[in-house]
């Protein structure tokens, strides 16, 4: 798309960002919930940008290449496990998928505050929001915005 995104937009992004950092998490466990997401989606350009941004953050190569597999690696804390389980189970929303279940539901509150699970729950969301529209508009990795 050649033309500029509208102000409007932009601004309600930028609330919805400030409310998600406003929640009290990690911005790296944020990063981890973002990545995860866009990986699930196919989403280039979000997996790109989020692997640069987290390494500026401080979060480590070997953690970022194994959200993919995070079952089965040693890599995380629990908290940021009942966050990933959270994000996948909120993201495959297909057809027939169980969705969150009280059991990810109760994992993720008892590593969570209200605030905090809003803001994952948030970052979640708008992760799949920007997956899809990068998704429509064909956007490729390692594009400058």
């Amino acid at each position: 798309m050649k033309s500029a995104t509208s102000p409007d937009v932009m601004t309600a992004v930028q609330h919805l960002y400030k409310a998600i950092h406003a929640g009290g998490v990690d911005p790296r466990l944020l990063s981890l919930v973002h990545l995860r997401a866009s990986q699930i989606n196919g989403c280039s350009p979000c997996v790109y940008a989020t692997l640069q941004s987290a390494k500026q953050a401080g979060e480590t190569e070997e953690r970022l290449h194994s959200v993919v597999a995070w079952r089965e690696t040693p890599f995380y804390t629990e908290a940021e496990r009942a966050a990933l389980a959270l994000t996948e189970a909120a993201t495959r929303i297909q057809d027939g998928a169980p969705g969150v279940t009280d059991a990810i539901w109760d994992a993720a509150a008892e590593h969570f505050n209200d605030d905090q699970l809003s803001s994952i729950i948030l970052e979640i969301a708008l992760t799949n929001f920007f997956n899809r529209i990068n998704h429509t508009i064909r956007e490729q990795a390692g594009k400058s915005w």
